[in-house]
């Protein structure tokens, strides 16, 4: 910013001072100046009549940017006023170019408009009492000087007005982009905390179900077969391991380490929290294992099935790439459906997940036949409705509810990027299934 737009800033800043002491040094020497031009004309009611004109066009300039169309009415009428008692021109003129100038930066467009066409005709009638009497080209030359002193501080105005509407438009534009910015980082920060509480959600609500399942089975078990309890407990601790390093990567990315390189980073040689051993292998793989993937699913199943439930894996089609996002979709959708069944089925429940790759999508289906409808429900699950969010980022959709003769079953579609080719229509004719295993260590079924 240069001093001399410094100088416009403080001025505008100070605008009612400025403008009070303006007026009062115009008015200590206009008004002596003009009573003083007039005196060698007429004395007595003269000197009286053109104080008051004199004061009629300084003192209204105090209120020249808080009233711009008042204060230009009242200097004009003051200066007709004196042109009208037979003085048409005095020092104080000099100061009704300068109210032009102020009603075109501060006053509305009619006023300003109204303002330069009324001083166009005071110009004219001016240069036609002061030198038509005596020289009709000298008054035609004085009206025009005299316009065109209007005109150049009009013009003057106008432009002084253009840039500071630019400068407010750029103002009120960096202010609502600040606005933008302070709400787009609000829906960030909200879409993050629902997409952590999602993760949450599906690690800890289906680790946790898993591990009860098997306290369970190993709580009974424990009398007659004590074989089965330590497996149960071998399995508590996988899945709790498991657990552990998934809310460890989850978490990894909200906290920085000191001295680390990013997020989740431990600095060498050092172990974050203090941690040693066990704990530290694990955080280590936690900060280099992938997120699940729909490759995953299978795994997946094999894991539940391992806690005692009857799991039956059908894959249809042939696998295709999906992206991290879509993958880890299908994967959680898959692993809260499994979730649910562990819940609310009943006992001994047989439950089928089958992966069907099409031309165009990927669907998995979850069925049961469990409780179904039956199944109580405590009203504070968001499983669903986590299901459904994560299937509408990408564009899919999740049905869930009671299937025909009994059960439930969860049927989630994406889309998946490119088309399909007719040898992979083929191949969705031919399913590829994977046994279930007896829990109790019998043959396949």
């Amino acid at each position: 910013m240069t001093w001399w737009d410094r100088l416009w800033q403080w001025e505008d800043t100070h605008r009612q001072g400025v403008d009070i002491t303006i007026t009062a040094l115009l008015t200590l020497s206009l008004v002596p100046a003009s009573v003083l031009a007039v005196a060698g004309q007429d004395a007595g009611s003269s000197a009286a009549l053109v104080s008051l004109c004199v004061l009629g066009v300084v003192v209204p300039l105090a209120w020249r940017r808080t009233r711009p169309a008042a204060s230009v009415a009242l200097v004009y009428t003051a200066a007709l006023l004196h042109v009208v008692a037979g003085f048409p021109l005095l020092p104080v003129d000099v100061v009704i170019p300068f109210s032009l100038y102020s009603v075109a930066l501060h006053g509305p467009r009619w006023a300003h408009r109204t303002g330069i066409v009324t001083a166009m005709v005071g110009a004219v009638v001016v240069g036609a009492a002061v030198a038509m009497p005596y020289d009709r080209a000298g008054a035609l030359i004085l009206m025009v000087l005299i316009a065109s002193i209007f005109l150049v501080a009009w013009a003057f105005g106008l432009v002084r007005r253009s840039r500071r509407e630019h400068l407010e438009a750029l103002l009120d534009r960096a202010e609502r982009l600040e606005v933008e910015r302070d709400q787009q980082a609000i829906i960030a920060t909200a879409a993050e905390r629902a997409r952590i509480a999602r993760e949450m959600h599906d690690i800890v609500a289906h680790s946790l179900s898993v591990m009860i399942a098997q306290a369970d089975g190993g709580r009974y078990a424990a009398v007659q077969d004590p074989d089965a309890a330590s497996r149960s407990l071998g399995t508590i601790a996988e899945t709790g391991r498991a657990a552990l390093t998934d809310m460890r990567r989850l978490l990894g990315v909200l906290r920085d380490a000191p001295g680390t390189g990013g997020p989740g980073r431990a600095a060498p040689g050092v172990l974050a929290d203090g941690q040693t051993g066990t704990d530290a292998a694990v955080t280590s793989v936690a900060t280099t294992t992938p997120q699940p993937a729909v490759e995953d699913v299978e795994q997946l199943v094999a894991q539940v099935r391992a806690s005692g439930v009857r799991v039956s894996y059908v894959r249809l089609g042939t696998p295709r790439h999906l992206p991290p996002g879509a993958g880890l979709t299908v994967y959680r959708i898959a692993q809260e459906s499994l979730t649910n069944v562990l819940k609310h089925a009943g006992p001994d429940p047989g439950v089928t997940v089958m992966l069907q790759w099409q031309p165009a999508a990927v669907t998995l289906e979850v069925s049961d036949d469990g409780r179904g409808a039956a199944a109580a429900a405590d009203g504070l699950g968001q499983g669903l409705v986590g299901m459904r969010e994560r299937a509408t980022m990408f564009g899919g959709t999740v049905t869930a509810g009671p299937r025909p003769g009994g059960g439930f079953r969860v049927r989630a579609t994406l889309p998946t990027p490119g088309s399909g080719t007719a040898a992979e229509a083929d191949d969705a004719g031919t399913p590829t299934r994977t046994p279930t295993l007896d829990p109790s260590g019998g043959t396949p079924s």
